[in-house]
């Protein structure tokens, strides 16, 4: 029996990047609702800010924390129910599709950092281009 020779020993960057381009489904379809529903948002939020720079007057005064806030509960929240919804557990041996509460918290676990992107791009970024 011949010995195979031992495998070639990759650096750092050569396995996150391998890790990068095999990523599961599940979180590849989690973020991507995640990053949807954060877009919309996020375009929504620019709107406002660039309408309220520009001399806009709406009822309530300037709304833009509380916008915020709304913002980062609509991605948490949708971004959740759109995992959920879109992402079954895998089937196994019976062929039948589940959804459990695991769906939801990956869209969930997903949210917060996508939702903290969104607001850095709109506000650090887009905005001050924007000018």
């Amino acid at each position: 029996m011949s010995e195979r020779p031992a495998p070639r020993r990759r650096s750092w960057r050569e396995i996150r990047w391998r890790q990068f381009r095999n990523a599961p489904t599940p979180v590849w379809r989690a973020v991507a609702a995640d990053g949807i529903v954060a877009s919309i948002g996020g375009a929504l939020l620019l709107a406002y800010e660039i309408a309220l720079d520009h001399g806009a007057t709406l009822p309530g005064g300037d709304l833009r924390t509380p916008a915020v806030a709304v913002f980062v509960v609509l991605v948490v929240a949708v971004g959740s129910v759109a995992t959920y919804l879109w992402v079954p557990l895998p089937s196994g041996a019976g062929g039948r599709r589940r959804r459990t509460a695991w769906s939801g918290m990956l869209g969930f676990l997903a949210s917060l950092p996508v939702a903290y992107l969104a607001l850095v791009l709109v506000f650090q970024v887009l905005r001050p281009l924007l000018g």
